[in-house]
């Protein structure tokens, strides 16, 4: 079965995202009726999809062939067949075909990911010997790095393609192609287009995922890391881990998350993936946490990895950090970091601003809906301690966040909110101090983490917010001091 009609309006949306003034040249696809064959069909006339590849050495040249019968110079390419499961898959085949470059030797860019670079309309000629008549092409073409250094021998498999070339973006053979590849900032070098992370408890166990055994899964059915694919609008391998992070498991935070190293995978349609691995620490009860995809979540030891379905590289890569880490002095999250029985636990120390303006307003941010924790939602101005005293920190993050400027004379803390808001995750402090002046109009510096600044009437509070933020506008509103929040749910 060829690519079906959805997977094809969906290509071409995100495709006209980028390029909205091809809407009208695209129209004709759009507006195809949903047909048997599809859309990729050579029976499906006047006109039918193609799918080709632009395969991008380091040096910035681009593999093309010479198409036999007509001598045209053209990027690998042709049409869908019934084993391709996505028109990415058919591009994946044809450049195997034509050229002998296995899936292996090829990965996604960043800039293009699983959407094609252009797509263009071009009148064929017709073949009477097939019984075709002459029509147009739609063809989706897409854009791979090779992983491999220097490029492999190139050996076309079959007999529609000879005399392999590799040409400079400059005399890249299709004009729109052409254009499009200069204006993408490419630099031939592959770069992670997955990111994961490396959950454990500081205390030897290990956090895995048990993904769904579906078609289509990337390792389906067996234990893996968090994480996912980039998408076009994350910056960085950071941004990806936390928009997956929320998408996935809502309310996971994590302690320590750094980069720790880049690991190679392969892909369902056998393409190179680059991924970069984070590491992170914590300490809950993954039965209490939200799981929006995949089955379960379980905590393993080194240990019992063998036993399980799992990549060879990813046991490779728990070995390895288990060997090199140094459990440190907390409780695995067994023992209850409110259990009298165990060793002391370190609360974390959080700072929040609490500003009202002169209607009695009160000014909380909508926190990215890619932020590791609370996205989407409306929050105080807020920050962790650092090495650093309350006060300092509150009014770093004043002027970090919203280019506020406070004098700590000038603040005093009016609640505390002693919260757990993870089942089994690290109990903290939220300090929440009055600014009584400041300078400045709070504008949003950190994009990356807030969208927007506006005040708001107490007795109206936007939906959704953070919970403890909430309890704290409360408590100030009613002149308490202190308020417990998420003890009740640990028991």
């Amino acid at each position: 079965m060829t690519p079906g009609h959805i997977h094809l309006r969906e290509t071409v949306e995100a495709y006209l995202t980028r390029h909205p003034a091809e809407r009208d040249a695209l129209a004709g696809l759009l507006a195809a009726p949903e047909q048997p064959e599809g859309a990729t069909s050579r029976a499906v006339l006047p006109g039918h999809v193609t799918c080709s590849a632009a395969v991008v050495d380091r040096d910035l040249r681009v593999l093309h062939v010479v198409r036999r019968g007509s001598g045209s110079l053209l990027v690998p390419g042709g049409h869908a067949e019934p084993g391709d499961r996505t028109l990415l898959a058919a591009a994946v085949r044809e450049v195997a075909e034509k050229t002998g470059i296995p899936p292996a030797s090829l990965c996604l860019t960043q800039r293009f990911l699983d959407a094609p670079a252009d797509i263009s309309v071009h009148e064929t000629a017709a073949r009477p010997d097939e019984g075709e008549p002459a029509h147009h092409h739609y063809d989706f073409r897409y854009v791979f790095y090779l992983t491999q250094e220097p490029p492999p021998p190139v050996a076309p498999r079959d007999g529609e393609a000879s005399g392999p070339r590799w040409l400079p973006l400059d005399e890249v053979a299709s004009p729109s192609l052409r254009a499009k590849l200069h204006g993408a900032g490419l630099d031939g070098r592959p770069e992670p287009v997955n990111a994961c992370v490396l959950i454990h408890d500081g205390a030897g166990r290990y956090l895995l995922h048990l993904r769904d055994h579906l078609p289509g899964i990337w390792q389906p059915g067996a234990f893996a890391l968090l994480g996912g694919g980039r998408k076009p609008g994350d910056r960085s391998p950071r941004d990806t881990l936390l928009r997956e992070l929320a998408e996935e498991v809502p309310g996971l935070r994590l302690e320590d998350l750094e980069p720790y190293a880049v690991e190679e995978a392969t892909g369902v349609d056998g393409l190179h993936v680059p991924v970069q691995v984070f590491s992170g620490r914590w300490r809950g009860d993954p039965d209490r946490l939200p799981l929006r995809e995949g089955v379960l979540l379980r905590w393993f030891t080194p240990d019992r990895l063998d036993r399980l379905r799992l990549s060879p590289g990813l046991r490779d890569l728990i070995h390895q950090h288990a060997s090199l880490s140094v459990a440190d002095e907390r409780p695995p999250a067994a023992v209850p970091p409110w259990d009298p029985g165990g060793r002391t636990i370190l609360n974390g120390v959080g700072v929040h601003l609490h500003l009202e303006d002169d209607d009695g307003r009160v000014l909380l941010g909508l926190r990215h809906p890619a932020s590791l924790y609370a996205g989407n939602t409306w929050h105080f101005l807020a920050g962790r301690c650092e090495q650093e005293s309350a006060l300092a920190c509150l009014v770093r993050e004043a002027w970090e966040e919203a280019r506020l400027v406070i004098d700590p004379a000038d603040a005093e803390l009016v609640h505390v909110v002693h919260v757990v808001d993870t089942p089994g995750g690290q109990p903290v402090l939220q300090l929440v101090f009055r600014a009584h002046r400041w300078k400045g109009v709070p504008e949003v510096r950190e994009p990356d983490k807030c969208l927007a600044w506006k005040w708001w009437p107490r007795q109206e509070l936007p939906d959704p917010i953070v919970p403890y933020a909430r309890e704290a506008i409360t408590g100030i509103t009613q002149g308490r001091a202190y308020t417990e929040l998420g003890w009740e749910e640990q028991a």
